[in-house]
């Protein structure tokens, strides 16, 4: 049976954290052992690159690299304003590694998003992102909706789940079938709480599990 928000009230939505609590604990992600602190970016040129390539990307194999190829070819570029001086040459799929126009539009509107707003730096990026208006302002940037902007705040440091495919999946496995952004990211925000761990590192912890179990489940399909 799928859930609507009217369907819920504050009870049902921590009745329904506690099932993913208890799944969590279950599985196995909360053990001391695999308890993971997520990294705080510190270079924004990484972070918006991130953002602007995670979405239906293999992030291990895609993703990452690129992520620690401009870390190591671009240092510069933890200021903003140098990352716009690479988009003004005309070096963006360069920088980004990839050639598709709408990775790289995405990207470069991004950078022109935040400059308009005199952000340079990640901590200027964090403090922005505390601000409501300022994240209702991102989402009118063409292909940027709720799970980028929850997904940025993750890599500044900020509290939040950005609910994907592997949050969806682990709710559905936990027998929640939700179709809500809203809700889904309440339900793991108040699980996080009821686990006492960070959100931010409860949704790095239940994607390091989930791209676990797709990863074995490609294997086993390819032997």
């Amino acid at each position: 049976m799928k859930h609507k928000n009217y369907d819920l009230d504050h009870y049902d939505i921590i009745g329904f954290a506690r099932k993913i609590a208890e799944r969590a604990k279950d599985v196995g992600i909360i053990n001391n052992e695999l308890k993971k602190k997520r990294r705080v970016h510190t270079h924004i040129g990484v972070v918006v690159a991130d953002a602007a390539l995670q979405a239906g990307l293999n992030y291990t194999n895609i993703v990452k690299p690129r992520l620690e190829r401009i870390y190591e070819s671009f240092p510069e570029c933890y200021k903003l304003s140098n990352v716009y001086s690479i988009i003004q040459e005309g070096r963006t799929s360069k920088f980004l590694n990839w050639n598709h126009h709408v990775k790289v539009e995405r990207f470069e509107n991004l950078v022109i998003f935040l400059l308009s707003y005199n952000i340079e730096y990640v901590e200027d990026l964090y403090r922005a992102l505390e601000d409501i208006e300022f994240k209702k302002r991102l989402l009118d940037i063409h292909g940027v909706g709720p799970k980028t902007v929850d997904y940025l705040a993750c890599l500044v440091g900020i509290d939040s789940i950005a609910v994907d495919r592997h949050i969806k999946n682990f709710a559905t496995q936990a027998g929640l079938h939700i179709e809500s952004y809203d809700l889904i990211k309440n339900i793991f925000c108040y699980a996080a709480d009821l686990l006492n761990i960070p959100r931010r590192d409860f949704d790095y912890l239940i994607w390091t599990f989930e791209s676990s179990i797709s990863n074995e489940k490609k294997q086993l399909t390819l032997f």
